[in-house]
């Protein structure tokens, strides 16, 4: 039974770990807050004003417009080999499984195959044409 539903629904593993890496970084954010907030407290406990900077980590979250070099909003995302390697695999990956026909689902994995071929032709052109070189 469960054996049949893993074959039919194996994909669902993908999208529930992208869930559970998203609420693992919620929960994180969640205790760095509270962790600052006490620190807070602990200042207006004592009597003493807060850092600026301890004041202004509370708020960053809420408006990333401010002057915020943080690389988290900033970041400009660079394309390099390693990711024009790494979905080439994939998408070699994919196309031996839709070749095989592996689990008798080799139309899903022909779609996985060029959608992954895609994004590392997309890649590949974005590193080729990058002004200030490929990053390794």
């Amino acid at each position: 039974m469960f054996e049949d539903l893993f074959r039919q629904f194996w994909w669902l593993l993908f999208p529930l770990a992208g869930f559970a890496y998203g609420a693992w970084q919620s929960w994180l954010s969640y205790r760095a807050n509270q962790e600052t907030l006490d620190l807070i407290k602990t200042y207006a406990a004592s009597g003493r004003e807060p850092p600026a900077e301890l004041m202004n980590k509370l708020s960053r979250r809420w408006h990333d417009d401010d002057e915020d070099d943080r690389p988290r909003y900033r970041r400009r995302r660079e394309r390099t080999w390693y990711q024009v390697v790494l979905f080439g695999l994939l998408s070699c990956g994919f196309a031996f499984a839709a070749i095989t026909d592996i689990y008798g689902a080799g139309e899903a994995f022909t779609i996985a195959a060029f959608v992954l071929g895609a994004v590392c032709a997309a890649t590949l052109v974005q590193v080729m044409l990058d002004r200030n070189g490929p990053t390794v």
